[in-house]
């Protein structure tokens, strides 16, 4: 087991996921963000089946800058209540695991 994560949220346009995609790599708590179009959404909102486009993003972090993560997450995303799901990231490779967390800053806030 690493000590690394992959979080998953969602936002509403491709202007609010790359906005949020690239203030997280600025602010060193992501080493790399993955914006994908076209997800579809299906949930409960208020009583209510909703469906929506929505972009998923694929954060890579380390598990000790989740609160910061998510403390910028928060702070800048368009929802009322943001998708956030951090997964553990098992193992990879070594390179790239190592590129990953040179990526990040070097202590948790």
């Amino acid at each position: 087991m690493t000590d690394k994560i992959v979080v998953f949220t969602t936002c509403d346009s491709k202007k609010s996921a790359d906005k949020l995609a690239r203030h997280l790599v600025k602010q060193r708590v992501a080493a790399c963000v993955n914006v994908l179009p076209k997800a579809r959404s299906i949930y409960r909102w208020k009583e209510k089946v909703e469906e929506a486009s929505e972009w998923m993003l694929i954060i890579k972090s380390r598990r000790d800058l989740f609160a910061a993560l998510r403390a910028e997450i928060e702070k800048l995303h368009t929802y009322e209540v943001p998708e956030l799901i951090a997964l553990p990231i098992v193992d990879g490779s070594e390179s790239y695991l190592a590129w990953f967390d040179a990526q990040l800053t070097t202590k948790a806030e």
